[in-house]
């Protein structure tokens, strides 16, 4: 069946003929199993992203008329418009909009239209077409359009202002938005020079000094010449500053000392202690002690609650340096310290589950009636099976981690709303043919974002299983992750492959839930994933490890090139595992971490007093492997108990973390 000849009259359909027709295509494909191949439009397709990635305008126009008709015909058009939207016409773009209506790739154009409004500061051009933006989810669209109503009314609301400040904090680069509505509020007295100052001193932190130059500019362009020398050579700035007065040129000193810190944590607060501490306000230096102690917290030193005592003023922190001041203070069970730097958070960042359940612990260590009483309540607002936090506080309460309630059973109604919905099929099949971030996006689109508020809970695990019977696993368990009010467990921890599974587990003596724990987070048991370092398959094996791990199980016969082979992929992913856990004692937390980060990193990391690995887990200095490590073991519990039909403790499997015992054989030196 030719897609041009069933897709050629949608654009003079209803869209609810659409959906009938894309499902109807749908059915026709399925019958085939070999549609894909036999269609040479799905190649059009390949070659036009590949146009796409290179920029290439000539290739995608000349392209487009060979992908008209194709059930992806929305993302060749986007792709030939989008290379070219700098010099195209507000017609054009209307006819776009109007052509692929109630697409996610018509709000997706729409969004990259009203960012170029906004870079020509063209107002009324923006404000045509802004109410019709259903994503929504653009910080820099928010920020112009806060910007042109502020303009329109002549002030700022206190909303708007701590919408643009949180979006301009967050942004790392040179976006255009909220630079500019923030540098328009300085400068009509809306927001702070401080905010400013602020905005620099985080964009020091995250090594991105062009930033904080930019930030610099609106407050103190006289200050530039004295930036660009800090940012040049930051001793030879600090030797070579011996009084400071103006503001400008103490913020300029403070993000001196904030660049110095982000290398050498000690050497500057020396240099804060000695020589630039009096000259300082107060807020400046406990800014400062701040980052010194949020720097020695990373690299897990002692000295970091001593920084962070030096801190006179919580509320002078960012949530950055709170959380790991609340770390560093777990580790030496300090639990005022923890309790004292979560109030100071912001009221986002306290309703974390992370920070419910420690601040839940910090209370309980007080003891006595009230807290306890302040700390199960607490435990109780976030109890549950979906996540780390939330199964250690279904324990805090007495409970283990069990099989929820599953839901009542989909309809007949509720299944086929799914699979005839348009988007959802253009999703799945982008990803059948290796689109897969186009097809994640405009599946996320659909459940979450084509309405205001997303699809209902229903809806999203009708979706999920429409993903699970074509087995896109990742799909099926992310949108099923989104319900709020129920649980299908089935949805959110399947068990692709189980039979290998179990039995390569079974077979070296790893518990299979573990292994299925750390697939569902390495991969979402996507078999062709590659990761951008190089890690392949379902278990997510770099090229050298899988290597050593063949040779030290005896797989003489093993090449590269069958790493992605599904059954090689989990022979040599189980057998690392093993070879990790077995490196580490038999503790899961330090195994997933050596599988994440390799083995040399948790080796130091565990270094230390003795802790639960609740603790340890949360002072694991890389963002990634600790999340990574906290969600494994999550997984875990939970498969767990799908598997053995009994509940589980999350507590039992962390265990305690501490320097390895001399009774333990030495560690593998030649485990990768």
């Amino acid at each position: 069946m030719q897609f041009a000849s069933i897709l050629a009259p949608v654009r003079r359909r209803p869209r609810a003929a659409l959906s009938s027709l894309v499902f109807s295509l749908f059915a026709a494909v399925g019958a085939t199993q070999s549609a894909h191949a036999q269609n040479t439009n799905d190649d059009v397709l390949l070659q036009m992203k590949q146009a796409a990635q290179r920029g290439d305008k000539a290739r995608l126009s000349a392209l487009l008329p060979q992908a008209r008709g194709h059930v992806l015909e929305p993302w060749a058009a986007y792709w030939e418009l989008k290379a070219r939207l700098f010099e195209a016409s507000q017609d054009e773009v209307q006819a776009f909009l109007a052509q692929y209506a109630g697409t996610y790739q018509e709000d997706r154009l729409r969004n990259d239209w009203l960012l170029l409004t906004g870079q020509r500061r063209d107002w009324s051009g923006f404000t045509s077409m802004h109410p019709a933006f259903r994503m929504n989810d653009d910080a820099q669209v928010r920020c112009y359009a806060v910007l042109i109503e502020t303009l329109q009314s002549g002030t700022a609301t206190k909303g708007q202002v701590e919408e643009v400040r949180r979006n301009w904090f967050a942004q790392r680069d040179l976006d255009d938005g909220c630079l500019t509505a923030a540098d328009r509020m300085i400068s009509a007295g809306q927001m702070s020079p401080n905010d400013a100052w602020k905005k620099a001193r985080l964009s020091i932190e995250a090594n991105r000094p062009q930033t904080a130059r930019r930030a610099v500019m609106i407050v103190a362009p006289d200050a530039i010449p004295l930036f660009d020398d800090m940012n040049a050579n930051v001793g030879k700035f600090l030797a070579s500053r011996a009084v400071v007065a103006a503001k400008s040129r103490r913020e300029i000193v403070v993000l001196a000392l904030i660049k110095l810190a982000i290398a050498d944590p000690e050497m500057a607060a020396s240099q804060l202690d000695g020589k630039w501490g009096p000259m300082l306000s107060a807020e400046e230096r406990n800014w400062l002690w701040g980052t010194i102690g949020r720097q020695a917290a990373t690299k897990l030193s002692p000295t970091a609650n001593t920084y962070f005592s030096y801190v006179t003023k919580n509320s002078d922190l960012s949530d950055e340096m709170l959380a790991w001041k609340a770390r560093a203070a777990m580790r030496t069970g300090d639990w005022k310290v923890v309790h004292a730097s979560i109030d100071a958070m912001s009221e986002t960042q306290q309703q974390d589950p992370t920070w419910v359940y420690w601040k839940a612990r910090a209370l309980a260590a007080y003891g006595g009636d009230e807290r306890r009483a302040q700390a199960r309540a607490l435990y109780e607002s976030i109890a549950g099976t979906r996540g780390f936090y939330e199964l250690l506080a279904l324990e805090e309460m007495g409970q283990r981690a069990a099989v929820p309630t599953r839901p009542a059973p989909l309809t007949a109604e509720e299944k086929k709303a799914a699979r005839n919905n348009p988007a959802l099929n253009r999703a799945l099949y982008a990803i059948s043919i290796g689109l897969r971030p186009e097809g994640t996006r405009e599946w996320n689109y659909a459940t979450n974002l084509h309405d205001r508020g997303g699809m209902g809970d229903r809806e999203l695990l009708a979706a999920a299983d429409f993903a699970c019977q074509r087995e896109v696993w990742d799909r099926c368990i992310n949108t099923s992750e989104r319900t709020k009010g129920m649980i299908d467990v089935d949805q959110r921890f399947p068990m692709p492959f189980r039979d290998t599974v179990v039995r390569k587990s079974q077979e070296i003596g790893l518990d299979p839930a573990y292994v299925y724990g750390l697939i569902r987070q390495e991969s979402r048991f996507v078999m062709d994933a590659r990761s951008g370092v190089g890690a392949s398959g379902l278990m997510q094996v770099m090229p050298a490890t899988a290597r050593w791990t063949a040779k030290k199980i005896g797989m003489s016969d093993f090449t590269p090139g069958q790493i992605t082979d599904r059954d090689t992929n989990i022979t040599i992913g189980t057998n690392y595992l093993k070879l990790a856990l077995d490196d580490f004692d038999g503790s899961m937390p330090l195994a997933a971490a050596a599988y994440n980060a390799g083995p040399g990193r948790p080796r130091s990391w565990r270094n230390g007093p003795s802790m639960e690995a609740a603790i340890w887990a949360e002072n694991v200095p890389f963002n990634e492997t600790r999340d990574y490590v906290k969600k494994v073991l999550a997984n875990t519990t939970n498969y767990a108990a799908l598997i053995t039909g009994r509940p589980q403790s999350i507590k039992d499997k962390l265990g305690r973390v501490g320097p390895r015992d001399l009774a333990e054989p030495e560690p593998n030196k030649d485990l990768p």
